[in-house]
């Protein structure tokens, strides 16, 4: 049957000081393909000098951008590495084995995550498994998830043991930073799930997830860190339900008011 072929994509706007370390550990496959959102930093220059093929696309949301990757990429298999992950020797080797003649149509793949400088081996970062490595003809994305993107895929998965190399945050500042933009998105997710939370509920989901992130999820193993983020995590989603009741007493009291 002949080995299939396998190509690595990149999403980007604006990773200049990733692009090229993450084109690099892709040097294995068949070829990179960054699909850029008209990036202002020189990412496409620095990607091409390392050989990558560069495609352009105007961005609009996560899962749209995956699936122009999928249709545009001349592949089998697709292997998905956000810009600041680095693909190992050893899941280069797990994958090309696994591709060759396999049943499975996709494949979960664990996550190192360094956070602050420490890498993560619980809190809900380890073994953090992403659906990345997929039979092109049988995978697409959920154009209504456009974020934390969800594959559907025709076919069963596995799970790979070698894990890609993510450098999440480096610093405080832009781990809140990000968790900021996404709390739009998460408010609005409830907002449609019809979620109507009590006075009280805030405060509880805060605490319920922190003991789930640093006692279930074993965060205690990350010690310092685990503590600092389980409680960082918790904060965000007790401000995600105080927004969800705010938006709710505002509607009521227009309703009032009209």
């Amino acid at each position: 049957m002949g080995r299939a072929t396998l190509k690595g994509v990149i999403l980007t706007l604006n990773e200049a000081r990733h692009i090229q370390a993450c084109v690099k550990s892709l040097a294995w496959t068949d070829g990179v393909v960054v699909l850029d959102s008209h990036s202002t930093d020189g990412t496409q220059d620095l990607a091409r000098a390392t050989g990558a093929e560069v495609m352009e696309h105007e961005f609009e949301n996560y899962a749209q951008q995956r699936n122009v990757a999928l249709d545009a990429v001349n592949a089998q298999w697709i292997l998905f590495v956000d810009a600041d992950e680095r693909a190992t020797p050893a899941l280069a080797a797990e994958a090309r084995q696994l591709i060759d003649g396999c049943e499975e149509t996709g494949w979960w793949v664990p996550r190192h995550n360094y956070i602050f400088g420490h890498r993560m081996r619980a809190t809900g970062w380890y073994p953090d498994y992403q659906l990345r490595l997929l039979r092109r003809s049988a995978a697409h994305y959920d154009d209504t998830r456009h974020v934390h993107e969800v594959v559907v895929l025709a076919g069963e998965s596995g799970y790979l043991e070698s894990p890609l190399i993510h450098y999440n945050y480096e610093t405080l500042p832009q781990f809140l930073d990000k968790q900021r933009r996404y709390l739009d998105y998460d408010v609005s997710i409830l907002q449609a799930s019809g979620v109507a939370p009590h006075p009280y509920t805030p405060y509880t989901q805060a605490v319920r997830h922190f003991w789930w992130r640093f006692v279930t999820l074993h965060g205690w193993r990350d010690t310092v860190w685990g503590a600092l983020l389980s409680a960082l995590m918790a904060y965000y989603e007790m401000v995600k339900y105080l927004r969800v009741r705010q938006a709710l007493r505002s509607e009521r009291e227009q309703a009032i008011t009209s």
